[in-house]
């Protein structure tokens, strides 16, 4: 059986991004893994990025993200553009099935093998099976509140984790 099941959510406001991973790891209807680190920094810590999807798949696309900002000196959106590319042409690639949001301070991205690499209209971009969950609770509290990224981020988990059952309320969270 493959992992599945997370929630991954970025949320820019205040001059300030965060994205937050939650910590559950499945197979099945088991929970195997309370604890799991699905967001990390990477190019000198300058990207934070966060994955949903088969943890192996995840690394690879991790280390390869890591080599196309290296590759392009950390230009986010280059990067992001090459990496799907070649994750949508690679016959290897092709086969993960993994979905990433990376941000930097200026930009936040949805990166998919399907070749998508997609800029939130609002600052908001929720993924994995609770993504949709957090990203409506984050919208919200955007819009109606005055609260900061990382306090948006921390309340949508919570909502997510509540709602679903492949979502913990251990979160990783990264701030840019």
């Amino acid at each position: 059986m493959k992992p599945h099941g997370t929630t991954i959510l970025a949320v820019s406001a205040k001059g300030r991004t965060a994205i937050a991973g939650d910590g559950q790891v499945t197979m099945g209807d088991n929970v195997v893994k309370h604890g799991a680190k699905k967001v990390r920094r990477l190019f000198h810590d300058k990207v934070a990025a966060g994955f949903a999807g088969a943890t192996a798949d995840a690394l690879n696309l991790f280390d390869r993200f890591e080599a196309k900002l290296e590759q392009y000196n950390g230009n986010l959106s280059r990067a992001a553009v090459e990496l799907a590319r070649d994750w949508r042409t690679d016959k290897v690639l092709r086969r993960l099935e993994a979905v990433m949001i990376a941000a930097d301070k200026d930009t936040m991205l949805l990166i998919s093998g399907n070749g998508d690499v997609i800029e939130p209209d609002e600052g908001v971009m929720g993924i994995g099976s609770g993504g949709a969950v957090a990203q409506a609770a984050a919208t919200a509290l955007l819009r109606n509140t005055d609260m900061d990224a990382p306090a948006i981020v921390r309340a949508a988990m919570e909502v997510a984790a509540s709602l679903c059952i492949y979502t913990n309320d251990r979160i990783t969270m990264e701030m840019l």
